[in-house]
């Protein structure tokens, strides 16, 4: 197939194994790790896990990942749509709270298929960058409930040179409105495990207050109390950051409090963490490379 699926609109072509795209993946889904986790909001890890399904590769390059080793290499095990189907089904029984697709926007046309083999009984997640098309989101519409999307910059250059991103703040901002208009706003269930909606996710980095200060003034601006805002602080140098003069280190309290005192004034919705999160702890273990 001739791929267009990402915003850099490649034009790429990708073969069922192989691609020469900026992602470098074939249409074939790689899968690193499939298994309950337990590192994300309450709402979404809840008692029992989320199912997540960690896809490799990706259409950025973010130089911090801390998903590196799976990101930059492709490893892991290929999966038809029908063998995605069942691992969907297989966390189901494991008694998981949500089918959680973690970095899948490469593999769409492949994710849609699979969740037309086999809608998930508990809420489907889909966890992004939020460098996303609207057009590849629109493959999933119907299919989705929950969008768990990145909002890492507020400055295209800052994008640009530590992500490759260019027009992120467009990108990521059109991708958000498709995911509302497909999903709504946050719903919970008695329990308080969310059913449906948007949450934004966004990473401090250190150095860069004025980033997310920015960021969070973004979104309130643009989407208000129509979606939940996470506010990160596990940070940690990984990579080619870890000899990065400002992204070497993790964030100060003086830096996340910072940030956190705007998001509050703000009057935004959602979620932060404890500084003990940034650890390297919080990476998965790749059990399908």
């Amino acid at each position: 197939m001739i791929c267009n699926l990402c915003p850099r609109q490649c034009n790429a072509l990708r073969t069922a194994h192989s691609g020469d795209g900026f992602c470098g993946m074939g249409t074939l889904p790689v899968v690193a790790r499939i298994a309950p986790h337990f590192g994300e909001e309450p709402c979404i890890s809840g008692t029992r896990g989320s199912g997540a399904v960690f896809f490799s590769g990706c259409t950025m390059r973010c130089v911090y990942c801390q998903n590196h080793a799976i990101s930059l290499t492709g490893r892991g095990a290929v999966r038809t749509p029908q063998q995605l189907a069942e691992s969907y089904r297989m966390l189901e029984d494991a008694g998981v709270h949500n089918i959680n697709l973690i970095t899948a926007d490469h593999f769409a046309p492949a994710v849609a298929e699979s969740l037309s083999l086999y809608r998930p009984r508990v809420p489907v997640v889909y966890n992004c960058s939020g460098y996303t098309a609207p057009k590849t989101l629109q493959l999933l519409s119907g299919l989705v409930d929950i969008y768990l999307p990145d909002f890492k910059y507020a400055d295209d250059a800052l994008a640009r040179r530590l992500s490759a991103a260019p027009d992120y703040v467009n990108t990521a901002t059109s991708a958000i409105k498709e995911m509302l208009f497909q999903v709504g706003e946050p719903r919970c269930d008695s329990d308080g495990l969310l059913q449906k909606g948007v949450i934004v996710r966004h990473l401090i980095l250190p150095a860069h207050t004025r980033n997310s200060i920015a960021v969070l003034e973004h979104l309130e601006r643009r989407f208000g109390k129509q979606l939940w805002v996470s506010l990160m602080c596990q940070y940690v140098p990984c990579g080619a950051a870890k000899n990065d003069p400002k992204l070497g280190r993790t964030i100060t309290r003086r830096e996340y409090d910072k940030v956190k005192r705007v998001l509050f004034a703000l009057g935004l919705d959602g979620f932060t963490q404890d500084l003990s999160a940034a650890t390297e702890a919080e990476i998965p273990e790749w059990n399908l490379i």
